[in-house]
């Protein structure tokens, strides 16, 4: 990818606000954003993977993310990678893709620091070679955080295997923004056509999140920070199921104890695919105000829905008097605090 390109093209970020009109609000923050890389192109063409998630990945481009935050007017975008997942078996190939795709998105955000932020793209399944990633990530690259998938080719999050990252993570007070992959193993019949996105990927990161709880893995690891995506997906539905039968199964030998609260404390909340009033109150269930991000899971939707999206958002919290108060935070405030750029109010 050309540096020089894509300083450019971020460069021009920085005459929005010196360009957009008095009526302009308040700058959003995204943590919900993806890029895509040539490389990453390449390395799935040669593997024949580039439609294993059953959808054809999005054009990307540095233009097209410049010319997006400044149509929404979003301040703040925290880029992640997509899926499928970098690893077709060889754990040197992976190691290698991933080094090149995090060290682009780390020139991406050098070319403007205060727009633009990224989270570590790991070479899992191969959790040794993921660490030490996530280790050169955040403490020679200046990543902001860690992507983590819901399964790594098999291997779920809340896997006993996978606590020697959670441990680097936890040391280093990390972000980690979770994504749904393909579950594995996928049974293409019982998804009975339908795009991954539409169910498989809210049932994956509920069934993450529900493995994560089983051994506890936020409460263990409280410095942690897990970024739950699409507005939860259906924990705010299943969370009183799991509770309500939990105690059931514990009895009867079949689960260990679960803290709840504790596993919940290390939890936020992202608004990606459904940035509405009502995900905000359904959210509200199960978390707090200042637990709830904005999303917009670009370049996966056309950028003239999401910037529709993302006003029609701010409008119906305004308009709404019990969210009102929490408007701003949620919009920009609760990442900004997340991601250190804000003193705690």
């Amino acid at each position: 990818m050309n540096v020089k390109r894509i300083a450019m093209s971020i460069a021009a970020l920085a005459t929005f606000s010196a360009t957009a009109g008095p009526a302009v609000p308040a700058m959003a923050a995204d943590v919900h954003c993806h890029f895509i890389t040539p490389g990453y192109l390449a390395l799935l063409e040669r593997h024949g993977a580039s439609m294993d998630e059953l959808y054809p990945l999005p054009e990307w481009s540095p233009e097209a993310l410049a010319a997006f935050l400044d149509k929404a007017g979003i301040g703040l975008a925290v880029l992640t990678s997509v899926a499928p997942q970098p690893h077709f078996g060889d754990a040197a190939e992976s190691a290698a893709a991933c080094r090149e795709m995090n060290d682009e998105a780390a020139r991406l955000a050098e070319a403007d620091p205060a727009r633009v932020k990224w989270c570590a793209t790991l070479p899992l399944p191969s959790v040794a070679e993921a660490v030490a990633e996530a280790e050169r990530a955040l403490d020679k690259l200046g990543a902001a955080g860690v992507k983590l998938p819901t399964n790594a080719r098999g291997l779920y999050l809340g896997d006993e295997s996978l606590d020697p990252l959670m441990e680097a993570l936890d040391a280093r007070c990390a972000v980690a923004i979770l994504h749904p992959h393909r579950p594995e193993p996928f049974d293409a019949k019982l998804a009975g056509g339908l795009p991954l996105a539409m169910y498989e990927y809210p049932a994956e990161t509920t069934r993450a999140l529900a493995r994560l709880f089983a051994r506890n893995v936020p409460a263990r690891y409280p410095r942690v920070k897990f970024i739950v995506p699409h507005a939860g997906a259906f924990l705010p539905l299943a969370l009183p199921r799991m509770k309500a039968v939990h105690p059931i199964v514990r009895a009867k030998g079949y689960a260990g104890e679960i803290d709840w609260e504790a596993n919940l404390r290390s939890l936020w909340f992202d608004l990606a695919g459904a940035p509405t009033a009502e995900s905000v109150r359904r959210l509200l269930a199960i978390t707090t105000p200042d637990r709830i991000l904005y999303g917009s899971d670009f370049p996966y939707a056309p950028a003239p829905a999401l910037v529709a999206g993302l006003a029609k958002l701010r409008a119906d919290l305004a308009a709404d008097h019990e969210l009102a108060p929490h408007a701003d935070a949620i919009l920009s405030g609760n990442a900004k605090q997340l991601f250190g750029m804000e003193e705690s109010r």
